[in-house]
């Protein structure tokens, strides 16, 4: 039987591969999963990012990026954070509500009254109380990335929530997202999003609710030709860094990733709008179906959602704080 000395060389290989961060070079290098596209605005801020983060430190920082679940599920992303084998990861609101509840209230339907009151709601005292609520969870949020509103699609029109009875809605493993759909009267299905296009082509599901960018880029267009702009939800992203990982970075180092990460919000939000116009033309090129239902008949569906959040003092806090904005 063989003995296998663990050399010093391999050990520190080892030690710099699942922190994240490189400690012991003077560049300190933090590893970033996500499983976006490339050509997804939120990939772009995140260059962004990098690069910024790099000409803050002088070249002492930098963010290696892996996109298109490299290093695994979002959900996976996170875990790995927790427990610092990975430096950063984005995560969607929804996905994030598992891990710390305060996200809960982000996923309830027509919480925003408009674009305007969800970014000044993000960007202020309540949207940065938001990312350090899961500090407990080894899990510190940077800044939020605009994901715009979601939407229902399917292969037929949906003009009321009463065309929503009985169809079968793919929804993301948020409970508030399959409550919302339920209170509409439909059917949620949480399914992995790499797989809804062959459930909608086979007909597992009938539908699904995303924002215009998602719907068109992965092509769902094909097989649900109607797209009904009810705004229902706007489901911020997060990006999210190890608190293990954090706390191996000097004040200093904080700073410049902090400030990396809310330019890079800024610079995001304006692809976004940009992706959302090119879905929107390409939407029509392809024949699309868009219809402007009466938003007022889904609001009223899902106020039994804002008793029972309210039934929490926690949670009625937060929504009050967020309704108080102006």
């Amino acid at each position: 039987m063989k003995i296998y000395k663990i050399t010093i060389p391999i050990l520190t290989f080892f030690i710099v591969l699942f922190s994240g961060c490189d400690a012991e070079d003077k560049t300190h290098v933090i590893r970033l999963g996500h499983g976006l596209d490339t050509s997804h605005s939120v990939h772009k801020a995140m260059v962004f990012m990098s690069e910024r983060l790099e000409e803050k430190s002088g070249g002492k920082m930098t963010i290696q990026i892996y996109p298109n679940q490299q290093l695994g599920s979002e959900r996976e992303c996170v875990e790995l954070l927790q427990i610092g084998s990975l430096g950063m990861t984005k995560v969607s609101a929804a996905t994030m509500e598992n891990f710390a509840e305060e996200f809960k209230v982000l996923n309830l339907p027509y919480l925003f009254r408009n674009s305007e009151h969800r970014f000044t709601v993000l960007e202020g005292e309540i949207g940065q109380n938001l990312l350090e609520s899961s500090k407990n969870k080894n899990l510190v949020g940077l800044t939020f990335y605009d994901s715009g509103t979601r939407n229902f699609y399917a292969d037929k029109p949906i003009n009321s929530p009463s065309d929503l009875n009985g169809l079968k809605l793919r929804v993301m493993p948020s409970q508030t997202a399959i409550n919302t759909v339920k209170n509409l009267g439909g059917s949620p299905t949480p399914i992995a999003w790499g797989e809804l296009y062959t459930a909608l082509q086979q007909g597992i599901v009938d539908g699904a609710e995303n924002n215009l960018p998602s719907y068109y880029l992965n092509n769902h267009f094909e097989v649900c030709s109607y797209y009904t702009m009810d705004e229902h939800t706007a489901v911020p992203d997060e990006l999210l860094i190890s608190s293990i990982i954090w706390g191996k970075l000097t004040v200093q180092q904080q700073k410049w990733l902090k400030e990396a990460a809310e330019e890079s919000s800024v610079y995001q939000k304006k692809l976004w709008q940009q992706s959302e116009q090119e879905a929107l033309d390409g939407m029509k090129k392809a024949g699309v179906t868009i219809i402007h239902p009466d938003k007022e008949e889904f609001r009223e569906k899902v106020q039994p959602m804002y008793k029972e959040f309210s039934q929490d003092p926690k949670m009625a806090k937060i929504i009050e704080e967020i309704q108080a904005v102006e």
